[in-house]
């Protein structure tokens, strides 16, 4: 199986809404970190919020405080991504990734070691 699977992207209006969710492999979901990440074709794949399943902390990029949030399903081994209030410049192929709890302090794509095969979000003006 996948060690992690990302679904829930689409096209929406600039304003709008969308949830991305994230499963994970139990082995991999445990005491880890659990982060969304994004990239648009030429440039490098960015952090955009990142939950230690533990105790559940939180960590966001500054692009996206107060607009995204990020929650876990701790029985379904999931993690999601709220995202309102959504801009055009939000326009990206969001990817889940994992790695261990360290992972999250950083939020750099270079530090996570499993990922999805990602999911389109468009956001139209």
């Amino acid at each position: 199986p996948e060690p992690v699977v990302e679904s829930g992207g689409g096209s929406v209006q600039a304003g709008g809404s969308l949830r991305l969710s994230c499963v994970a492999s139990e082995h991999i979901y445990r005491g880890n970190c659990i982060a969304w990440f994004r990239q648009v074709p030429g440039k490098e794949r960015q952090g955009v919020a990142a939950i230690h399943t533990g105790p559940g902390t939180t960590y966001y990029a500054d692009t996206v405080k107060g607009r995204f949030t990020i929650s876990q399903d701790t029985d379904k081994n999931s993690v999601y991504l709220q995202m309102d209030s959504l801009k055009p410049e939000d326009t990206a192929m969001y990817y889940c990734g994992a790695e261990k709890r360290g992972a999250c302090y950083t939020l750099e794509a270079v530090d996570f070691g499993w990922w999805g095969h990602g999911t389109q979000v468009t956001v139209s003006p």
